[in-house]
């Protein structure tokens, strides 16, 4: 009679116990290929969500909070700088500007407006700009502005958490940064937002 129970290494691979056979092994470079298709959902999901938000209303850390302490002499031509101390005892505007910023240009026949009315004093932060562009630019377009701070090298807009220009800025009558609003002013965004806001501050 032939002999049944046999040896280990009689048992064919596909009828171990231990799952060390050929086929009980997992099947591996499968996983690895997954890795590539998983970043690109992950990406695709943050840029969706990036692109449904308004870059507008990226919220300041400084909201809320008093501004920055700083002192700037006055664009060319100008006599009256810009300094913290100055933005306190009145409700007022702060508008970061340049020369060389094409948006600015769009915007700044509604900050000559806002100046022929006499809401509140506008004052300009210029930013990063050449003194002879700065005053060649104000000289052209008009200045509403009742102050001007020549911030050549962009210490202050960096204390300002300024990202690009133009920005403006909401002081109320202590100082505290009230609003922000980031890219050119509409004549919607002056109507419906900083309007409403300035009537308010000045009424408190």
């Amino acid at each position: 009679m032939a002999n049944l129970r046999g040896t280990a290494g009689d048992i064919p691979e596909t009828l171990r116990a231990d799952g060390t056979g050929a086929e009980a092994r997992p099947r591996r470079g499968v996983v690895p290929f997954l890795w590539p298709l998983a970043i690109f959902t992950v990406l695709a999901v943050f840029l969706g969500i990036g692109l449904t938000m308004n870059p507008r209303e990226i919220p300041s850390p400084l909201l809320g909070k008093p501004v920055p302490n700083f002192e700037l002499p006055p664009v060319k031509g100008r006599s009256l700088g810009l300094t913290s101390d100055a933005l306190r005892g009145e409700v007022s505007v702060v508008n970061v500007f340049a020369s060389w910023c094409t948006a600015c240009r769009d915007e700044h026949p509604l900050w000559m407006g806002l100046a022929r009315q006499r809401v509140l004093p506008i004052h300009g932060l210029n930013y990063k700009d050449p003194p002879d562009d700065a005053a060649r630019w104000l000289d052209e377009l008009g200045d509403p502005y009742t102050r001007t701070g020549a911030d050549r090298s962009g210490r202050v807009g960096i204390d300002w958490g300024v990202y690009g220009v133009p920005e403006t800025f909401v002081i109320d009558k202590h100082g505290v940064i009230r609003d922000k609003i980031i890219g050119a002013i509409t004549s919607r965004i002056v109507e419906e937002r900083l309007l409403p806001l300035v009537r308010r501050l000045q009424s408190e």
